[in-house]
């Protein structure tokens, strides 16, 4: 069996510490092969929030695959913003912004979606796109492909249209036919779970939209949430489904409330 826990926009600065502490316990309780964080770690890129992340990071005790947010990028700074835009972050998480993880059953692919130029929108590169094509091609038989960004590829309501990642189109295609599982994203505090691409002629895997996993920052009525995403069996007999863990305030704990069927 392989499992991923995915957390995404936890926003530190702004957390929720009740909620951190039962992410964490989750953490322990499903002991995951890997804990992604898929952007806007923190509030506003300071050192200080940073060091929280990486606090809680190290508190995980877990292989952890990390990739930037817009909101890793200090926005006030206007400096730092064009001459260091990611030294807080390097400082704290380490020096590569697109990691990968492999293990026999699993490649994760870590891609930087941010831009120092951009505000608050996301963008892939031809490079980019090439560059994780090509390891998708790699993969070993057996092992659950997933991709890792921060802006979502597909929308589920109208009003987040704009706030997808600007070559899309283009990377869905490449990476449909090298083969993508899972396309894991965040920004949007909206957790859903859809077909990577609106057009049914293009076989590119599933969107897996996380929510915030412990800002105060939450969306409506969304509370913080979570995804664990888990794929057990052998050959034609495996199924891969993500289900999607709500945190109760009454029982201070993340529980399951959605579960969906995503590949084999």
């Amino acid at each position: 069996m392989t499992r991923i826990l995915q957390f995404s926009d936890t926003h530190f600065g702004t957390e929720r510490k009740q909620v951190v502490e039962a992410a964490l316990d989750l953490a322990r309780a499903l002991a995951p092969d890997l804990v992604v964080i898929s952007g806007d770690i923190t509030q506003r890129a300071r050192r200080g929030q940073f060091a929280a992340a990486r606090k809680f990071i190290e508190r995980l005790s877990l292989p952890v695959l990390a990739v930037p947010g817009n909101h890793d990028i200090p926005l006030f700074n206007v400096f730092a913003r064009a001459l260091n835009p990611y030294g807080n972050y390097k400082r704290a998480l380490g020096a590569v912004l697109e990691p990968v993880y492999e293990t026999a059953g699993l490649l994760a692919i870590g891609v930087n979606t941010t831009r120092p130029r951009r505000r608050k929108d996301g963008e892939i590169s031809d490079a980019q796109i090439a560059r994780v094509a090509q390891r998708l091609r790699q993969a070993r038989p057996g092992q659950l492909r997933v991709v890792v960004a921060h802006h979502p590829v597909r929308a589920k309501v109208e009003s987040d249209r704009f706030n997808l990642l600007i070559g899309r189109e283009r990377a869905l295609a490449a990476w449909a036919q090298a083969g993508v599982d899972l396309i894991l994203g965040g920004h949007i505090h909206l957790p859903y779970v859809l077909p990577a691409s609106a057009d049914p002629a293009v076989a590119a895997g599933w969107a897996v939209q996380a929510g915030t996993t412990c800002s105060r920052r939450v969306r409506g009525n969304i509370p913080n949430s979570v995804n664990v995403i888990t794929r057990e069996g052998e050959g034609d007999t495996r199924v891969c489904h993500v289900e999607r863990w709500d945190y109760a305030a009454a029982a201070h704990a993340f529980a399951p409330v959605d579960k969906t069927l995503v590949a084999g």
